[in-house]
C-alpha cells in the first residue's frame, strides 16, 4: 500500500503545481484551477517563511468515514479514505470531523481529500512530496 507523505516541508515554496495537478487528474471535465484538488499548498506569510503542504494524512481509522451517512468516504486498507462523488451527500459531516483540516469543499458543493494516488509527485519540482510503500 503506498501513501503519501512530505520529503521536505521546507522546500516548499507555495507553487502551487501540486493541486493543479492533482485537480486536473481527478476531474473529468478538466479546467484550469485548483478546486477539485485533495490537496492545499499554503503559504506562512510571506516568501521568508514559505508554505505548508495540507493533504489527508491517511489515518488508520478515519474520523471522516465514520461520520459519513453515505458511505461515500471508506476507510482505505493500509490508513486514508477512498471517496465515491456519486453517494456523497455533500452534509460536510467529514470537513468537520477531519482533525487535520485536509477535506476540501470545492465549487459545486461535493469535497475532495487526497486518495493517495501520488500523481501530484512528479509535478512538484522541489521535492517536497513523495510516495512510500507501508
Amino acid at each position: 500500500m503506498k501513501i503519501l507523505r512530505l520529503a521536505d516541508v521546507e522546500k516548499c515554496v507555495g507553487c502551487s503545481l501540486c493541486m493543479l495537478a492533482c485537480s486536473r487528474k481527478n476531474v473529468k471535465n478538466q479546467r484550469i484551477g485548483v478546486g477539485h484538488a485533495g490537496i492545499r499548498a499554503v503559504s506562512l506569510s510571506g516568501f521568508e517563511r514559505g508554505a505548508t503542504v495540507i493533504f489527508c494524512h491517511a489515518c488508520i481509522e478515519p474520523p471522516c468515514a465514520e461520520v459519513c451517512p453515505s458511505k461515500a468516504l471508506k476507510p482505505r486498507k493500509g490508513g486514508g479514505v477512498t471517496y465515491n462523488e456519486k453517494v456523497c451527500l455533500s452534509c460536510h459531516n467529514c470537513i468537520s470531523a477531519c482533525k487535520i483540516g485536509a477535506i476540501f469543499e470545492r465549487d459545486d458543493g461535493k469535497i475532495s481529500v487526497c486518495i493517495h494516488c501520488g500523481y501530484c509527485v512528479d509535478f512538484c519540482p522541489h521535492g517536497v512530496l513523495e510516495v512510500i510503500e507501508v
